[in-house]
């Protein structure tokens, strides 16, 4: 397999990611299937698409010729075995909870024909972890998107001990035909590039509000306009998702069983009141839906 070999994608999971990775494949002319088990999610993720692609076109964005083939090129569906159907390539963009990505891995692999790549958008579970639930662990790598999925460049590309030199080199040539600039992992490592060092920032901001030091909005303040970052800290947790900082945590703290690794109580404070950010309408900050 090669990657002109690649038609058709799916995406499994219509959210915040999964809608937007499967537009993208679509506005780079690939056939793409998003599904997703939720009627509601799946509704939610067509009127995306109806409404972005003519913004673009008002703006000058897209033309309308691109626009219509995009529309053309995406479908939605809550059928597992109907998005797969034919599929040359999966990205899977679940909930990060591993007890859920291996059942899923294991459907996929019984569904999908035997040369498709399965791919995870996890941003911490490394896909080894998903690997052996399928009969074809050389074909499962990592493939990371950042939120918003349709406007950041990179893509980590993460290779690991069961990935074959085939399945990586398909998959960073796959993310430059979408449109993105990837980046290779030769191997598996908590967090991967990016996650590593804004996890890093975002515990000490977090520390920094909990002992009193500073206000949220003072530290947002001193990272953007001394650090240079588009945004700060609380403000990138309320897009990325309170819930999802969460999960991580937990699932990290479940694997070690090391108090440290714990989410932080005000993490945990957001989740228990579903304060889970920017797409709820509030998390560390108050947001009009």
């Amino acid at each position: 397999m090669n990657i002109d070999d690649v038609k058709k994608i799916c995406v499994v999971g219509a959210g915040n990611m999964g809608h937007q990775i499967s537009l993208q494949c679509a506005l780079s002319g690939y056939k793409t299937v998003c599904t997703d088990i939720s009627e509601e999610q799946i509704n939610k993720a067509s009127s995306f698409v109806e409404k972005y692609l003519p913004q673009r076109v008002a703006k000058g964005r897209l033309t309308q010729e691109q626009a219509d083939q995009a529309k053309a090129n995406i479908s939605f569906t809550t059928s597992l075995e109907e998005a797969t159907r034919d599929v040359d390539f999966v990205i899977e963009a679940a909930i990060e909870k591993i007890n859920i990505k291996r059942a899923l891995f294991k459907q996929l692999d019984e569904l999908c024909p035997p040369h498709a790549i399965l791919a995870t958008n996890s941003s911490y579970i490394v896909s080894s972890k998903v690997a052996d639930a399928t009969s074809r662990p050389a074909k499962v790598c990592n493939m990371h998107f950042f939120n918003p999925a349709l406007v950041m460049k990179c893509v980590e590309v993460v290779k690991g001990p069961h990935t074959s030199d085939e399945t990586a080199e398909i998959t960073m040539e796959l993310s430059k035909r979408l449109q993105k600039v990837p980046v290779l992992l030769h191997k598996e490592v908590y967090g991967f590039l990016v996650n590593r060092i804004i996890q890093l920032i975002g515990g000490e901001a977090l520390f920094l509000l909990e002992t009193g030091v500073a206000s949220m909005e003072d530290i947002d303040s001193a990272v953007v306009n001394a650090l240079g970052h588009p945004m700060g800290p609380f403000r990138l947790m309320d897009l990325t998702g309170i819930d999802l900082s969460y999960h991580v945590r937990m699932e990290r703290y479940i694997e070690s069983m090391d108090p440290a690794k714990k989410p932080s109580p005000t993490i945990v404070e957001k989740y228990v009141k579903g304060e889970w950010g920017q797409k709820v309408g509030k998390g560390f900050y108050s947001y009009d839906k």
